[in-house]
């Protein structure tokens, strides 16, 4: 069966160096209704380079594990926030952090928003069709504190 996609067409740029995290996030953009392209890096150094470079054209969305070697989320976040070219890129980090500090951090640094990395692949692929459909509205200010944090709660039976 087919799945008819939606109008909304989005470039993601995806910054994760676990490779099952890589085929889980592919997967999850594959049974959404959102057309996507994604072109993935594995660190955060590849991250700037590919985004810094001049012939290559901005996504429209950055998926942007936290936790990477080499340059982690956080420093990519600064980069990007401080960079005139980069600082309109909606960034969405996502880790399985559930420190609270950290979501403030990133949530002061300019995140647009923060998923928890679930370990449930139905809720993965859910959680990433809702945040696609989110940012497929262009132009989008980083939400108030209390919708910064995407999650989809299990539906308990």
């Amino acid at each position: 069966m087919k799945v008819n996609k939606e109008e909304i067409s989005l470039s993601i740029l995806l910054a994760d160096d676990d490779i099952d995290d890589c085929i889980f996030f592919k997967g999850a953009l594959e049974k959404s209704s959102v057309s996507t392209v994604l072109v993935a890096v594995n660190d955060g150094m590849q991250l700037m380079r590919l985004l810094i470079d001049e012939t290559n054209v901005l996504p429209d969305v950055l998926f942007v594990d936290l936790n990477m070697p080499r340059k982690n989320g956080f420093e990519c976040l600064s980069e990007l926030k401080l960079s005139e070219k980069l600082k309109h890129l909606p960034v969405i980090m996502y880790s399985t952090s559930n420190d609270q500090d950290v979501v403030d951090r990133l949530y002061l640094n300019g995140a647009q928003y923060f998923i928890r990395k679930p370990s449930d692949i139905s809720q993965f692929e859910k959680i990433i069709h809702h945040t696609l459909t989110l940012v497929g509205q262009k132009n989008q200010p980083q939400p108030a504190r209390e919708n910064f944090v995407l999650e989809i709660h299990p539906v308990i039976v």
